[in-house]
């Protein structure tokens, strides 16, 4: 392709070679070569030296694209190498925040230390909408419906269901229906308020109602109220991660099709290029989230 490239600028074989410092005769041979396999000319040759056929000229177009592509490719490697590109804007879920990530940004940290970091915590609409706007370089939210503009670089099934106590009255169920709910007083998330309620869409699909909630935007609040038995947690699993383990509270199934379907994506512009440092670190959320239990 180089050689190609060169003949077509120079419109002479003996200057190409000159130019990549090759004997004329070795050019000559690839290009002969070429015509031979492809069975067509693809230079004219006259006195006062060559020019493209249109099979040739065709063929160039393509030859430059790909070397164009591949020094782009080295950039890019080279950049991954050397971490050039040194921000990262993440909008992440709040349980995220909390339990996936400081661990992923220690051992990011100790590889890259020169990358510098925007975190900020959302709702899922919101962190979708700043993925498809291209504000921020990673999303990390529930995404079985996305937006023109956003693409699932991976995800992790993380359905929502009921965080409680090992002592209260339904810690010892398998699996709870949204009536079963009903009587105690659920904490949920302030998604409760937002246009699209995940909550709100299992309640209305189960034909019930939940008279008694507590809303909050505040996981710690949240799990600090659940902790003390104020009532039942209804999130994924992902954010009581280490009180689940401890045995302090139980995750149990709701039996919602809008809630145990839903997968938490690490989501990313499928209108921008991600940079090196994106690239990498969108890795490395992939990794954590994959090594997750959040199913059961």
């Amino acid at each position: 392709m180089t050689y190609l490239d060169e003949v077509a600028r120079q419109g002479s074989i003996r200057k190409a070679a000159a130019v990549l410092k090759v004997a004329s005769s070795s050019v000559n041979r690839k290009i002969i070569g070429v015509e031979e396999s492809l069975g067509t000319r693809l230079f004219d040759r006259h006195a006062d030296g060559v020019e493209l056929t249109e099979a040739g000229a065709v063929l160039l177009e393509h030859c430059r694209k790909t070397i164009f592509d591949y020094q782009k490719i080295l950039t890019q490697i080279e950049d991954i190498s050397e971490l050039r590109s040194g921000h990262i804007h993440i909008a992440t879920l709040d349980s995220v925040a909390h339990s996936v990530l400081p661990k992923v940004l220690d051992q990011f940290s100790q590889s890259h230390a020169d990358i510098q970091y925007t975190i900020q915590t959302a709702q899922p609409d919101e962190v979708m909408m700043g993925v498809a706007d291209g504000e921020v370089n990673i999303g990390i939210s529930f995404c079985n419906d996305l937006l023109p503009g956003v693409r699932i670089h991976s995800q992790k099934s993380t359905p929502i269901g009921a965080i409680l106590r090992p002592d209260h009255p339904m810690a010892e169920r398998d699996a709870l229906e949204m009536e079963d709910l009903a009587p105690f007083q659920v904490v949920r998330s302030f998604d409760g308020r937002a246009r699209q309620s995940l909550l709100n869409e299992a309640v209305a699909e189960a034909q019930t109602d939940l008279p008694l909630q507590l809303i909050t935007n505040s996981l710690p609040l949240a799990r600090s109220l659940v902790l003390r038995n104020h009532g039942i947690g209804i999130y994924s699993k992902i954010g009581f991660l280490d009180e689940i383990e401890q045995g302090l509270l139980r995750y149990i199934t709701i039996l919602s099709p809008v809630l145990k379907d839903l997968k938490i994506g690490i989501l990313t512009s499928s209108r921008i290029h991600p940079t090196p440092a994106t690239h990498l670190m969108c890795r490395s959320l992939t990794k954590a989230l994959k090594a997750l239990r959040l199913d059961s």
